[in-house]
């Protein structure tokens, strides 16, 4: 039996991926939302994570990276990303953060449940929508930490919380946010926040 952690922001959204998947596969499933999310990763240690990688609570998570760090997502268990064609910068940061597979959010119920069953076995999954947005995603001109401050900033967090979560003096998280809004040609915070959401990095 594969254990499957379906991670969604919207209740409706992954109480139906987790019934589909219940009702098509030997799957296991449980269903988090953000909120709850590493404390259910760390309980379950799921063989596989399912992520929507539009989700808001994404953003922060996927910033960080494949790291052990990366918040809500379990660093022992196997990501596959729910995405569209049309955001490649999306498709670019689950990359980075070392995701197994990449469902294309507009395919078949069935699709999901091959690239579970892929996953879980340590194979990778790309849908061949896809591979097209892959090639045309440029990189981030961010750094990795650069994106955690921003994406953590996009969530509304103050810096103080910012600097509690990641592990950094407030000043560190001042100067990341200036490195940011520097580097993507902003005015400000806000503008460097819209600029990386309309590109998908974060």
């Amino acid at each position: 039996m594969t254990t499957v952690l379906v991670l969604h922001s919207v209740s409706l959204v992954r109480s139906a991926l987790a019934a589909l998947l219940r009702s098509e596969g030997p799957f296991d499933v449980t269903s988090a939302g953000w909120r709850t999310a590493s404390r259910r990763a760390e309980s379950l240690r799921p063989d596989v994570t399912v992520v929507d990688v539009d989700c808001p609570g994404a953003a922060a998570a996927l910033a960080s990276g494949g790291n052990a760090d990366r918040q809500g997502l379990p660093s022992t268990s196997r990501v596959l990303m729910l995405a569209s064609a049309g955001t490649p910068g999306t498709l670019h940061r689950a990359f980075r953060a070392e995701a197994r597979g990449y469902v294309d959010k507009g395919g078949s119920p069935g699709r999901l449940v091959r690239a579970v069953s892929q996953v879980a076995a340590g194979e990778r999954f790309i849908d061949a929508s896809l591979a097209s947005a892959f090639m045309e995603a440029d990189p981030a001109p961010l750094s990795r930490r650069e994106l955690s401050v921003l994406a953590r900033a996009a969530e509304g967090d103050s810096i103080a919380e910012i600097a509690g979560t990641l592990h950094l003096a407030t000043g560190t998280v001042r100067n990341y946010m200036a490195a940011a809004t520097r580097k993507t040609g902003a005015r400000n915070l806000i503008d460097a926040i819209r600029i990386s959401r309309r590109e998908g990095w974060v």
